[in-house]
């Protein structure tokens, strides 16, 4: 890696590491409990839209993402986005527009973040981590747009959380399939063919090019749970 790119980051300090670090889980487990307490008086299902802050307004991914919100609003789903521009702002607006619930759980960043104004639930979190549990926490299912490292995070920590069986069982729904069809061909070539995860675990996930195809699959997976759930 070039030299000049260390050059003005101080990789020394972290601001973030408070002198008392007991201070710091305070600050931590407040996090929790107010996403905790404000997510939890929910009475409907909720769907987390994940992807780029960096779609623009008007592209092919951002007017999907539009309609996706208000098809899950029409179908009795609230939306949680991250709050910020991009897809996030396109799923709020879509859910916001259709008179649903359009919560976002926005994070603090020193570029690209700022809270779209289609969130009638707005929550701000400094950690990652905490942001991440209450997506999960909270979303009957998960629906990724293209999008970044960000997302790709996002991504990989659901898919992790479904197949370790640390959450339970939620369709996870790829939207693009030109996009996505790279890396899914590496998963399979790479990671199930090499052995690092079984084969089944391919089918964690579903490919899709529509906010239509998406809805109807979701849709389809819920009604199969409620019908295994009867005895």
């Amino acid at each position: 890696m070039s030299q000049e790119f260390f050059k003005g980051n101080d990789y020394g300090s972290n601001l973030d590491f408070m002198p008392a670090e007991s201070w710091r889980i305070l600050r931590i487990m407040s996090e929790f409990v107010e996403s905790f307490d404000r997510m939890g008086s929910a009475q409907q299902l909720h769907v987390s839209v994940f992807g780029s802050a960096r779609t623009p307004v008007g592209s092919e991914y951002y007017s999907a993402a539009v309609e996706l919100g208000k098809l899950l609003v029409k179908a009795g789903y609230g939306v949680i986005t991250g709050g910020g521009p991009g897809i996030m702002e396109a799923a709020s607006k879509g859910a916001f527009e259709a008179g649903g619930r359009s919560v976002g759980l926005n994070i603090e960043l020193p570029m690209e973040q700022f809270p779209n104004p289609y969130q009638n639930e707005s929550l701000s979190f400094r950690y990652f981590f905490v942001r991440k549990v209450c997506f999960l926490k909270y979303s009957s299912a998960v629906i990724v747009f293209p999008g970044g490292f960000g997302t790709l995070d996002e991504l990989s920590e659901v898919l992790t959380m479904v197949q370790t069986g640390k959450i339970n069982m939620i369709p996870i729904i790829f939207v693009g399939r030109k996009f996505w069809e790279g890396m899914i061909g590496w998963f399979k070539e790479q990671l199930a063919g090499g052995g690092m995860i079984s084969p089944e675990d391919m089918n964690l996930f579903k490919v899709v090019d529509t906010a239509e195809e998406a809805v109807t699959y979701l849709e389809e997976c819920h009604r199969y749970s409620k019908r295994s759930s009867v005895k």
